[in-house]
């Protein structure tokens, strides 16, 4: 894949990256990622439906509350959506919010649930968002409201923040295909993961999706860095 390369500066939703001429000059490539996104999706919720059906009941099991988690984040164009994925922490110790970031070992998350995120199985649920149109396979990973980055809020730190808003965010992304996954505790991690968003925005082609995919799989076989 390409190195981050430079990207566009502005603060509106559409301005410089991602506007109306980008989709216009990126249609057909737009049009192929969303036949991916429903071909696969769909797909994958039929082949795993029985797979998805016992991760519900093994999470009810192990702690009461709902096996389904679900949280508002920032969708295309600021839009909020409502994201799924299967609990992994407590119910009573779950933030809805999102604002409090998950740390290694934290004291929250249940044994299976330290698993699945482990596994990234607990995003499965995400499919369901993807087949609906509120995201894609690919794409910025969709952040909470009011995330923070160093204990400072993401809009502040990168002023062209919201331009990564300017695709669908999506189950996995560049920035996760560098590496850079898990808690923002460091500004410098944080920029780089917002970098890496806006120069697959900037640089966005159906191969480049299909790359991406490829890479997260082949991550995934290597046994993942979820946590």
């Amino acid at each position: 894949m390409a190195e981050l390369g430079a990207v566009g500066h502005g603060h509106a939703f559409g301005s410089s990256l991602g506007g109306s001429g980008f989709r216009r000059g990126k249609s057909a490539d737009l049009l192929l990622k969303r036949l991916m996104d429903i071909a696969v999706s769909f797909s994958m919720l039929v082949i795993l439906a029985p797979a998805l059906l016992l991760i519900a009941l093994l999470v009810r099991l192990e702690s009461p509350g709902s096996p389904i988690f679900s949280q508002l984040r920032w969708g295309m164009n600021g839009q909020k959506i409502r994201i799924y994925k299967f609990r992994s922490m407590r119910a009573d110790l779950c933030d809805a919010s999102g604002v409090t970031q998950t740390v290694k070992d934290d004291p929250r998350v249940t044994r299976l649930g330290a698993f699945l995120r482990k596994s990234n199985l607990d995003e499965l649920p995400q499919l369901f968002n993807v087949l609906k149109g509120d995201m894609s396979l690919v794409g910025p990973r969709c952040h909470a409201i009011g995330m923070l980055a160093g204990g400072v809020l993401y809009e502040e730190l990168v002023p062209t923040y919201h331009q990564r808003h300017n695709m669908r965010p999506g189950l996995t992304g560049l920035a996760q295909v560098r590496g850079f996954r898990g808690p923002t505790d460091r500004v410098s991690k944080a920029k780089a993961r917002i970098n890496a968003d806006l120069y697959y925005i900037e640089n966005f082609s159906f191969m480049l999706d299909v790359q991406i995919i490829l890479g997260t799989v082949w991550s995934e076989l290597r046994g993942g860095k979820g946590f």
